[in-house]
């Protein structure tokens, strides 16, 4: 089977699923559909610097693995004729749970979900800090996503860039305001926000649904409110809408195995599902021509590995 890559993202926008939808490819900059059998990927399709003009191409964030068009089961990346593509390497997050968009890769984490068909696992320690929160009139609201309000938004930001500033993460994570208003267009999408009387809306989140999933997306804390936590709040509602939707919460991992963010998501979860990539070498010739010494390590692609 060959794979073709074609200028739009037409699989995307006639796509139900979040991380595959027309909202979240227009907020990731997605460039083309890539074909490749019966599977549709979205990608972001990039230019190799001091490559003279060849591309590699990467899935958006997140977990948006691929569509399945035909009753076929994922292909095997060495069973498809990448030529026609005109690519060097293709880096794919893939969906979480089934069905893969090509078999095999590489099991990269586990993330922390919580089934609603099972009974809660939230540590103790966790629910009464909750509770406490709301004997002290924290409360947490949680509204579909097109519905959402422009100073809900702005709130929302202003916490999620706080957040992202006090723990010093890559530029990749910051986001203007007219991204948020992107994702938040998905029909399937809530904005959680908790708050007081004193202090509103200075936690919260982005959930959205995709393939079966909720997922958090995207969340935190402002500066003002980190001594009450308020966070472990939103989470707790967003156990509550899984458990109305009647669909698994996924709520990631963590920036390494077994850190602290991943141990706090441990705490709300009662099972656990891997996140999976695939790294697959489109043009094993150039690739190894661009890759050169840097070949030897884990970063994929090589040849855009930080020089050190």
């Amino acid at each position: 089977m060959k794979a073709e890559l074609h200028a739009d993202a037409g699989a995307a926008a006639a796509c139900p699923e979040f991380f595959r939808s027309r909202e979240f490819a227009a907020a990731e900059g997605v460039t083309h559909t890539l074909e490749a059998g019966p599977v549709r990927l979205p990608v972001i399709a990039r230019e190799i610097p001091g490559s003279g003009g060849l591309h590699d191409a990467t899935s958006p964030y997140g977990y948006p693995g691929g569509t399945l068009t035909e009753a076929e089961p994922p292909p095997a990346p060495a069973d498809v004729d990448w030529s026609a593509a005109g690519l060097v390497s293709l880096f794919v997050r893939d969906r979480i749970g089934e069905p893969p968009a090509f078999t095999g890769g590489t099991e990269r984490s586990v993330v922390q979900v919580h089934d609603p068909s099972r009974e809660r696992a939230v540590r103790p320690r966790m629910a009464e800090q909750v509770r406490q929160n709301e004997r002290a009139g924290w409360a947490v609201s949680a509204a579909p996503g097109p519905d959402s309000d422009a100073s809900a938004r702005a709130s929302f930001h202003a916490l999620y860039t706080q957040t992202m500033e006090r723990t010093e993460a890559s530029e990749r994570y910051f986001f203007e305001p007219s991204y948020f208003d992107a994702v938040l267009t998905f029909e399937r999408s809530w904005l959680l926000l908790a708050g007081t009387s004193d202090l509103p809306a200075v936690a919260g989140a982005i959930a959205a649904l995709s393939d079966g999933v909720l997922h958090y997306y995207l969340g935190g804390t402002a500066d003002a409110a980190l001594e009450a936590s308020p966070f472990k709040n939103v989470v707790s509602a967003m156990l509550d809408l899984a458990g109305e939707l009647g669909a698994p919460l996924n709520l990631g991992g963590g920036l390494s195995a077994g850190d602290g963010l991943e141990r706090f998501k441990r705490g709300f979860a009662n099972g656990e599902l891997p996140f999976v990539t695939h790294e697959i070498v489109c043009d094993p010739e150039a690739y190894e021509r661009l890759s050169g010494a840097r070949g030897t390590g884990r970063f994929f692609p090589a040849y855009r590995a930080p020089l050190t």
